[in-house]
């Protein structure tokens, strides 16, 4: 994406030249003056668009960040409402359909997710990582509290442990968007990731 496709529409162009210029520099470094630049028009003429390089960038990609969060949160919910004596049978089923959902979305909106990963820091979409794990490490603990209830008690996690295994989890994830692997080995390798979290939190929970 090294020029600016002249058939688009003025927003479109803006949308080209700014994911361009994200990408690049990341949101912090990148220049609003560069992007209006590339599409041929005037700051003024851009604030008729948008009133912040801020918005701009939310524009890009607020649609898929909150796609990939709800999703996860779904995932979790949907777990959460199941049966508490089935749940241990399925533990990390639904939230590893989930993980391949999510593959796939950020497979089709490669660039935005990237954004949103790699180049968001001075936003509020940088702390999407930690949002993750929030959703993760209560889920973690409201299944220990499943387990309690059927009398098969997990062993205390250390919080710090807890905290480093699940961001391990979610960075080892994203690498796979961030370096755009080809999709079936990314599928294979989010299968064979499941398989090794899924086992090493049931030995950690002592089931």
């Amino acid at each position: 994406m090294n020029t600016i496709d002249e058939n688009l529409t003025t927003l479109e162009r803006i949308h080209q030249a700014a994911k361009k210029e994200f990408l690049e520099k990341g949101y912090r470094d990148a220049s609003l003056r560069n992007i209006v630049k590339s599409v041929g028009m005037t700051t003024g003429a851009f604030y008729g668009y948008y009133k912040s390089k801020e918005k701009l960038f939310e524009t890009l990609v607020g649609e898929h960040y909150a796609y990939l969060l709800n999703c996860f949160q779904k995932a979790q919910k949907e777990f959460a409402d199941l049966p508490h004596e089935q749940q241990p049978e399925v533990m990390g089923d639904i939230s590893g359909s989930c993980m391949f959902d999510m593959l796939h979305y950020a497979y089709e909106h490669l660039e935005e997710c990237k954004l949103i990963l790699c180049c968001s820091e001075g936003t509020k979409f940088s702390g999407f990582i930690d949002e993750m794990v929030e959703i993760e490490v209560a889920a973690t603990h409201a299944y220990q509290e499943v387990l309690q209830e059927l009398g098969r008690p997990s062993p205390k996690i250390d919080p710090t442990l807890e905290h480093i295994l699940i961001t391990g989890m979610f960075h080892t994830f994203f690498e796979l968007v961030i370096h755009k692997m080809p999709l079936k080995d990314a599928e294979n390798y989010v299968k064979e990731m499941r398989a090794f979290y899924t086992a090493g939190w049931m030995k950690i929970m002592g089931q």
